[in-house]
């Protein structure tokens, strides 16, 4: 008895029940994997984001809620500020080089979307901001002090997404025009989608007179990073209702929110997968009814119900491998598919992120592994079942 033969021809014997089956399990692992390549891409680009930032930690405002911790990460605008006072109060602490930014929103028009879409504004020091942060300007020029009152520097990103150039004329706010003057050479951070401002004029323009959003810090001496909890209490009594945070702390916490994110992700994909387990549990059952007269004939012949166990169990696996297969085809097209759109919203969680999706060869291997593990638990009910038929109840039942 060849099961091979036997298992492909009971496969292809109902074309059209094997083709939803196949897409029931295909479509569950496919969402299943979408989900997982596009929240490892965003863990992935956060954790390059964070090391990025250019500084050692962070001050941050006291009442900075977790999930706003994430806009520190991506650039994008806060809801909380500092009062500037805080900043003169700890910038001439010695062994520190502090730099202070406000973050903002403004509209900018994609061409190729044919809508505005939402961009984060940075009011920096130009001068302190140019030597923490390491800039190189690859077009145009940086701020001086004659061409800071209606001047804008954009990052790489910004300029190639919406087709901007040196000499461009940018509505920040209505009836507030800046002329690009810059842009920057590519830095893999949030500085590449962020527009750039002198402080003062962004405090103008949003009317956040005497404000910033937090402070960016880092050691004038490697060696003094030793001697963090001492700098912490330092700048802590000198400047009130503010927090102090290291990369490391700030990236454990928002990775704990994305991670939380996911995880649910994989509950909701899990449930497609138990749908399409039970998909195969009800198409083998099926199985099992229709052949009861074969089984039974396989019986007379001398096959043993080990081998009627086996051919049930693998068709049931075959399921499983082919579907995880597709599923892995089909969910890494549709997260590259997706991943674009879900950048497009204009989430807050999103802002200055290039969304995508992440190919891991792990996850297709677990994937493939996990989609042929249910299938072939979800097919031993039906295959125990078909076993347990005796040649006389199975012949007779025709």
């Amino acid at each position: 008895m060849n099961i091979i033969k036997l298992v492909t021809r009971n496969l292809l014997r109902r074309k059209g029940r094997f083709v939803f089956t196949l897409l029931g399990i295909t479509i569950g692992m496919a969402s299943f994997v979408a989900l997982l390549a596009i929240g490892g891409n965003m863990q992935n680009e956060i954790t390059s984001q964070a090391s990025a930032l250019g500084g050692d930690f962070l001050i941050v405002p006291e009442d900075l809620c977790p999930y706003n911790q994430i806009a520190i990460i991506t650039g994008d605008a806060m809801p909380e500020f500092l009062d500037f006072t805080a900043f003169e109060r700890v910038r001439d602490i010695e062994g520190l080089e502090v730099i202070p930014l406000l973050t903002r929103r403004m509209l900018i028009f994609n061409p190729t979307a044919g809508v505005e879409q939402p961009v984060t504004v940075s009011g920096i020091l130009p001068a302190e901001t140019l030597a923490f942060r390491g800039w190189e300007i690859e077009e145009g020029e940086f701020f001086s002090d004659r061409n800071q009152e209606a001047a804008i520097i954009i990052g790489r990103g910004i300029a190639n997404r919406y087709s901007l150039s040196v000499g461009n004329e940018l509505e920040v706010r209505p009836d507030e025009f800046f002329t690009v003057i810059g842009i920057l050479a590519n830095t893999n951070s949030n500085d590449d989608t962020t527009v750039h401002m002198p402080l003062a004029q962004a405090q103008r323009v949003f009317d956040r007179a005497g404000s910033i959003t937090y402070m960016s810090v880092k050691f004038t001496d490697i060696e003094h990073m030793a001697d963090f909890e001492y700098f912490s209490a330092e700048i802590l009594r000198r400047a009130n209702n503010i927090r102090v945070l290291t990369n490391e702390q700030l990236l454990e916490r928002v990775l704990g929110i994305i991670g939380a994110v996911n995880t649910t992700l994989r509950m909701v994909a899990g449930v497609a997968l138990i749908a399409a387990a039970f998909g195969i549990i009800n198409t083998m059952m099926t199985a099992v009814y229709e052949r009861r007269r074969e089984i039974g004939i396989l019986q007379a012949i001398g096959g043993r119900s080990g081998a009627i166990f086996r051919i049930f169990v693998i068709e049931s696996g075959l399921y499983g491998l082919l579907g995880g297969i597709l599923g892995v085809l089909v969910g890494y097209f549709a997260s590259f598919v997706v991943a674009p759109i879900v950048a497009d919203t204009g989430a807050d969680m999103l802002m200055g992120m290039e969304v995508g999706a992440t190919i891991d060869l792990g996850l297709i291997g677990m994937t493939v592994a996990f989609s042929f593990v249910i299938a072939i638990l979800a097919g031993l009910y039906p295959a125990w079942k078909a076993s347990k038929l005796t040649p006389v109840e199975a012949i007779a039942a025709q």
